[in-house]
């Protein structure tokens, strides 16, 4: 292969990752065809994407977006997995079809500069996503306010019984 064409690829690969810089690392390779494509169609519904890809090539385009860490992932057949909304429903994605799929094998991941073994990966899907750690914050930030209100509730609605009490005396006598 001359140098132009692999540079061309080494193009494309970094045209097609953007500015990603999460990945999954997969070997779909033992994989029948006709459960590879429905796990690539799994894939796309999910708006995760999916790129078998040469090694060497796809360690030039990463260096070169500045993602590091996949040098011992990238060996043997490699499919570079991104996208999703956050990186732990990336993960979730990737170990569902995992266990739908034997023959699918998690490589590893980098998340922010880490590098993550196959358990990692496995660790990571079973963690809170953005949206459930978003919730969570939202909860603990309005406690406060929903505990001091029940606090004024409380004997605010007594004195209000009390006086009502004192009232109905008062009309009664």
């Amino acid at each position: 292969m001359s140098r132009q064409i692999k540079e061309l690829e080494i193009a494309a690969i970094g045209d097609r990752i953007g500015d990603t810089k999460d990945f999954i690392v997969i070997d779909v390779s033992k994989v029948d065809a006709i459960s590879a494509n429905r796990f690539r169609i799994g894939l796309r519904a999910a708006n995760v994407s999916a790129l078998t890809v040469r090694n060497s090539f796809a360690l030039k385009a990463l260096s070169e977006r500045g993602v590091e860490g996949l040098d011992q992932l990238l060996a043997g057949p490699s499919t570079l997995v991104w996208g999703s909304e956050d990186v732990v429903a990336l993960a979730r994605c990737v170990a569902k079809w995992a266990g739908d799929l034997p023959a699918l094998a998690i490589k590893g991941a980098t998340v922010e500069g880490q590098t993550l073994d196959a358990g990692g990966v496995e660790s990571l899907s079973k963690s809170k996503g953005r949206l459930e750690t978003i919730g969570e914050l939202a909860g603990l930030m309005l406690a406060p306010g929903s505990q001091l209100a029940g606090c004024l509730q409380g004997p605010g609605g007594r004195l209000a019984g009390a006086l009502k009490t004192l009232s109905e005396k008062e009309s009664g006598e």
